[in-house]
């Protein structure tokens, strides 16, 4: 079942994030959470002048309602539905990156690299804590963002929780 977050310029431009609390918080009261895995979907409906020939990603605004966001759900993409290309918009709104006609997006280096560690880190903990396991979960998370993790990686990370 799909949960969809509708957006437009006024939740946008005023950085209101209640879209999201009104699908999400039921989720978490309910103790459902796990059961809405890769899920979710917002639709941005923002309006651009006529001859703006930018993308979402590269609307300050936009960004800056994601950034929001994420400090109120760092582990939202759990809840993204990754095979929509959700994790990979979400990502655009959070790293840096440059659009080539050819290859697409192209995410600065350096901060996909960040981003994807942090991510990994907070999903680590938050799933642990909602008895949900992980490991192949986040490997795949890495694998869409273009890293490959290995177990190795995720034993280091459970040992340093201890």
């Amino acid at each position: 079942m799909t949960i969809t977050i509708t957006l437009n310029n006024d939740f946008i431009d005023s950085l209101d994030v209640s879209p999201a609390l009104t699908v999400i918080e039921p989720l978490l009261q309910a103790g459902s959470i796990s059961s809405h895995e890769q899920q979710l979907r917002l639709e941005i409906n923002y309006q651009l002048e006529e001859n703006d020939p930018r993308e979402l990603s590269e609307i300050p605004e936009v960004r800056l309602w994601f950034v929001r966001l994420d400090a109120k759900y760092p582990w939202l993409p759990f809840l993204l539905d990754w095979k929509a290309g959700e994790l990979a918009r979400y990502a655009a709104m959070l790293v840096p990156h440059q659009f080539s006609a050819k290859e697409g997006i192209q995410y600065n280096p350096e901060a996909l690299e960040i981003f994807l560690m942090h991510k990994i880190f907070v999903l680590t903990d938050w799933l642990q804590r909602q008895n949900i396991a992980s490991p192949s979960r986040l490997k795949s998370l890495a694998q869409i963002l273009g890293y490959e993790l290995d177990d190795a990686f995720f034993e280091m990370i459970e040992k340093s929780n201890l």
